[in-house]
């Protein structure tokens, strides 16, 4: 059983990657990390279309949490001074409010900074990236 939550992100998308590379430094989150190509979905109990849809949380006992309610577990899990920011976004309406902005920067993160083309195709047309379960590769 895991003792530690799983943060998964799309390791396809260089928005994604850098999003998590600069958490991973500035954070420093007591969590695992992994791209959802590389993770075992099917034992994280999240699909490959959710993977794609959003940044995730899974905690130990499997609760998984998904886009900003990711972000903010994230947050709230690194301590210190982000535990309020964490907190803040799991409330309304900050928690509507991030969720808008959220969605906005997914949707079109092939377009931010770090972004590059691939992050906008579907994860079938990805380079690396595997089936979805129950699909031949």
């Amino acid at each position: 059983m895991r003792t530690r939550p799983v943060l998964i992100y799309d390791g396809d998308c260089a928005f994604c990657t850098s999003s998590v590379r600069f958490a991973e430094r500035r954070l420093r989150p007591r969590c695992e990390i992994s791209p959802w190509q590389f993770a075992d979905l099917d034992v994280l109990g999240v699909t490959q279309e959710r993977a794609e849809y959003e940044l995730l949380w899974v905690t130990p006992a499997g609760a998984v949490h998904g886009g900003v309610q990711a972000v903010a577990k994230l947050l709230q899990d690194a301590g210190r001074g982000w535990v309020v920011p964490g907190v803040l976004l799991s409330l309304p309406p900050f928690r509507w409010i991030a969720h808008g902005v959220y969605r906005l920067v997914a949707n079109n993160r092939e377009r931010m900074p770090g972004g590059t083309p691939a992050c906008a195709l579907p994860a079938d047309r990805r380079s690396g990236t595997r089936a979805p379960s129950g699909h031949a590769e």
